[in-house]
């Protein structure tokens, strides 16, 4: 069974910056895409970026575009997602997931991963 465990949120001023980390066990991060979502107290879960599974594609959400980067590294089976210029509203947990399609490219839709990570805060004070 794939695990995946998130790390790296934290409480950080707003036009600072936080790097996220999701790493696999039981399983891997490849050849699938993978996706990280939040969501706010009170909120629906929202995406945020997916990556193809070689890394040559990424989305983003408008909200975020040009402020966070989604990255991996198939060897150490990690996704990243770099996130600068935080404000306020950047404020939720962070969930990172994947999908169960091989040679996935990105995927916005939520409902198209079976595996879930537990979430990490990311706290940004104005």
């Amino acid at each position: 069974q794939v695990q995946l465990v998130e790390s790296g949120g934290g409480l950080v001023q707003a036009g600072g910056s936080l790097r996220l980390s999701c790493a696999a066990s039981g399983g891997t991060f490849s050849p699938y895409a993978a996706g990280w979502f939040r969501q706010a107290p009170g909120e629906e879960r929202e995406f945020v970026a997916s990556i193809s599974w070689s890394g040559g594609t990424t989305y983003y959400a408008d909200s975020v575009k040009g402020r966070f980067t989604i990255s991996r590294d198939n060897a150490k089976n990690t996704v990243y997602l770099q996130m600068n210029s935080l404000n306020a509203e950047d404020t939720a947990t962070y969930y990172c997931a994947r999908t169960s399609t091989r040679f996935s490219s990105p995927i916005r839709d939520p409902k198209a991963y079976n595996y879930w990570g537990q979430g990490t805060q990311v706290t940004v004070s104005s």
